[in-house]
């Protein structure tokens, strides 16, 4: 395997320490704060942990309470709340410093046959020939500090292709839609729920993004404060997490500090494996000056 996907994979094989009780490492991305995504995933695990092979996520709806603490491991405790014939739901609550940071409902579904329909996929250029976005990072390097020039240029165990990239440090004005290719650099073990978590983690990377996007404004530019606030998905079909995904991202509303956001994910042959929802905050603030 992909040494730096293993390593990643590390991340999100949380250490059982009670029952029902979880506890997970963490992994810097330049942040002050540890990445919602990551979150996100490892609380998914948690909750898959304590249900039958049987039954698959079908959704998660959770909300960011506080930020994460990068220097000390975030602990998991997984409430069961039902388990039915079909159904089984889980309520996870994610600790540090004695205090709920992240919670998350997650329903669990046992597979049964139904009715069919989607919605088409977009059509855009496939992954092939797009440049892969660390190496546009690296293509800007002197512009990103130095700081966490290495984190945001060093290979990645998930690779995301942009269809149509942004130069962060100067982005345009333009619509609110966006598109990105996005796969596990190898094979991920683990089965579905394995395969659910590398997308829940990747689904938080850029999505609030989408909001910004026709203020001409981006993450890394000073006097932007922005922030997830709550994230939801809905798994439709199952996937395998090393073949490409098209993540259509678009936001239809922001307003008040808080940006709307939403995407789908479709397989290479077009096939709609997710759905994603999520508002976050966007705020305008005074930069700090080099004196403050």
């Amino acid at each position: 395997m992909n040494p730096i996907l293993e390593s990643f994979l590390g991340i999100l094989d949380l250490e059982q320490i009670e029952l029902n009780i979880f506890r997970g490492q963490n992994r810097p991305l330049g942040r002050t704060r540890v990445y919602g995504g990551q979150v996100l995933a490892q609380a998914l695990i948690a909750a898959g942990r304590t249900v039958e092979e049987d039954r698959y996520a079908h959704s998660l709806h959770a909300y960011f309470i506080l930020p994460g603490d990068l220097e000390i491991p975030i602990v998991y405790e997984v409430e069961r709340l039902r388990d039915g014939g079909s159904f089984v739901t889980r309520r996870v609550t994610a600790i540090q410093h004695g205090r709920p940071i992240f919670n998350l409902s997650c329903s669990f579904h046992k597979d049964e046959p139904g009715m069919d329909h989607q919605a088409e996929m977009p059509d855009v250029p496939g992954p092939d020939g797009l440049p892969r976005e660390v190496e546009l990072a690296r293509g800007i390097a002197e512009m990103i500090p130095e700081a966490v020039r290495d984190i945001y240029t060093r290979d990645r165990p998930i690779e995301f292709r942009p269809v149509n990239p942004i130069n962060p440090f100067a982005p345009d004005k333009r619509d609110p839609l966006s598109h990105t290719w996005i796969r596990a650099v190898d094979a991920v073990p683990g089965g579905l729920l394995m395969q659910q978590a590398i997308l829940a983690y990747a689904s938080d990377w850029g999505l609030l993004g989408a909001s910004l996007l026709p203020h001409g404004r981006s993450f890394f530019q000073p006097g932007v404060q922005a922030a997830s606030l709550d994230h939801a998905i809905w798994f439709h079909r199952a996937f395998e997490a090393h073949e490409w995904l098209l993540y259509t991202m678009e936001s239809p509303s922001a307003f008040g500090a808080r940006g709307f956001t939403r995407g789908t994910l479709h397989t290479q042959d077009g096939k709609l494996v997710a759905s994603v929802v999520q508002e976050g905050l966007i705020r305008l603030v005074q930069p700090r000056s080099l004196s403050d």
